[in-house]
């Protein structure tokens, strides 16, 4: 099976049309003030508009309060909702029914016991994303992004045939072995194929998709 691949932290039509030429599943916004990668929902829209029929549309938020998620999915219209922050399960639920939208939760994960935690999600999000947790002592860490990995075999577990995503630390580079190793069925990038913080290569993102999509037809 060929490998989903969703690309995040997208801000300009240089980096978009990378994308979808490259062939990404899933194009991702992000709705964060903190995050270099912030974009206005205005913006998004316009770039969404251009990927739509062409890639699914993910609008990632940390934590979002009602009125945020009513403005983002009114003006941008995404096909997934990316909770990125300490949402419990039953806040995903609600928001998976009070927005009509499929949500992924992202969970973050240092160890075996990261992952066995998720499986609370299961049934209230239509997919789970394994990140990699952030370093102790990194106070200003952002809850994604910070391209860093966790040791993919906390994964090992996991039941076959469970819906994921695989985040933290991927790059054109090491993505093969993170698919081979971990069989995810899909996997994100931001940070791996910028230049700097919110600035997306053309090259890394055709780079990345390359490998992902190609990791398991490689001895």
């Amino acid at each position: 099976m060929t490998t989903k691949v969703k690309i995040c932290g997208l801000r300009d039509e240089a980096g978009l049309e990378a994308a979808l030429n490259a062939g990404a599943d899933y194009v991702g916004f992000v709705f964060f003030p903190r995050s270099p990668r912030n974009i206005a929902p205005a913006t998004a829209r316009v770039l969404a508009d251009r990927a739509r029929g062409h890639a699914k549309i993910v609008a990632l938020l940390v934590d979002p309060d009602d009125q945020l998620l009513e403005q983002v999915v009114g003006v941008v219209d995404p096909d997934i909702i990316q909770l990125h922050g300490t949402e419990s399960p039953a806040r995903v639920g609600e928001v998976a029914r009070r927005f009509g939208k499929p949500v992924m939760k992202a969970v973050a994960v240092a160890s075996a016991d990261d992952v066995t935690a998720a499986l609370s999600y299961r049934g209230v999000a239509e997919r789970i994303l394994f990140d990699a947790k952030a370093l102790p002592g990194e106070a200003a860490a952002l809850p994604g992004g910070n391209g860093i990995a966790f040791d993919w075999q906390a994964l090992a577990g996991l039941e076959a045939g469970l819906d994921f995503m695989l985040a933290g630390g991927l790059t054109p580079l090491n993505v093969a072995e993170a698919v081979r190793l971990t069989r995810a069925p899909a996997v994100d990038v931001s940070s791996g194929v910028e230049t700097r913080p919110g600035e997306k290569d053309p090259e890394l993102i055709r780079r990345f998709i390359s490998a992902a999509k190609t990791a398991n037809q490689t001895p």
